[in-house]
């Protein structure tokens, strides 16, 4: 039943991307907020589908502690679905993405339309381009999402933040707001599988701005592990690796 409950579900996911990728078109002549709202009525959409098909529900903790304005969020990735759900949390978000996704026909297009912030992979001037358009969106209000292990990490795995995330921190000179998830035990990635349960997605404390790179490192990878970690024992899922494993990569 599971399987034949997933195989529905990714139909009618990749149905849906499709149908609302045609009107979205329309939006292109609007301001940029229409595309901001459309894209998070669309997120919303794939998570009523996710809980009648599948029977997968999400759970949002302490939204209270997402301030307002400019922001950096810095989330755990173990699937898709945080791509579209972290859309509608913040008010005005705009996601660092791989500058490859912006070439997909419309798909790309509405990113671009919408402030996406597109890196190119490698070297200091891909880091710098990212970092200069990321302190204009925030400088607008907007809310900065990024990926600190830049891919999906399958729950339980050891931890491999990059430092971009620290150059990002810096420049911003604004506070990070750190997010943990067990999303992975539900849809795991590189999968077909949609597994019933709640997937939870736990906004941890904030981390003030101003403080030095390996203080904010230390703390970020603490709040994000400590709260992914409970989660997935929360949820009975595979155990993660202690704080003592946790490792940075450049």
């Amino acid at each position: 039943m599971v399987a034949l409950r997933s195989h529905l579900f990714n139909l009618l996911f990749y149905l849906n991307l499709v149908l609302w990728l045609i009107p979205a078109i329309a939006t292109f002549a609007m301001p940029r907020k229409a595309i901001i709202r459309y894209a998070q009525t669309w997120g919303r959409f794939n998570l009523w589908l996710l809980r009648v098909i599948v029977g997968t529900r999400v759970e949002f903790r302490n939204l209270d502690r997402i301030p307002p304005g400019g922001l950096l969020v810095a989330a755990k990735h173990q699937s898709f679905l945080e791509t579209f759900t972290l859309l509608f949390c913040v008010d005005d978000p705009t996601f660092i993405l791989k500058r490859e996704l912006q070439w997909i026909p419309v798909f790309g297009w509405l990113t671009i339309k919408a402030g996406m912030i597109p890196v190119r992979r490698g070297g200091a001037t891909a880091l710098g381009e990212m970092n200069r358009a990321a302190r204009t969106k925030a400088q607008e209000g907007r809310q900065v999402i990024i990926f600190p292990e830049g891919t999906r990490r399958p729950p339980g795995a050891e931890p491999a933040y990059k430092n971009g995330v620290a150059h990002l921190y810096r420049t911003l000179g604004m506070p990070c707001l750190p997010v943990g998830l067990n999303s992975g035990l539900f849809w795991p990635r590189r999968h077909y599988v949609r597994r019933p349960g709640t997937v939870v997605i736990d906004f941890c404390e904030v981390i003030p701005a101003g403080l030095d790179r390996e203080t904010f490192m230390t703390l970020l990878i603490e709040r994000i592990e400590t709260s992914s970690d409970a989660l997935l024992a929360e949820a009975g899922g595979a155990p993660a690796p202690t704080a003592s494993g946790m490792a940075v990569t450049p």
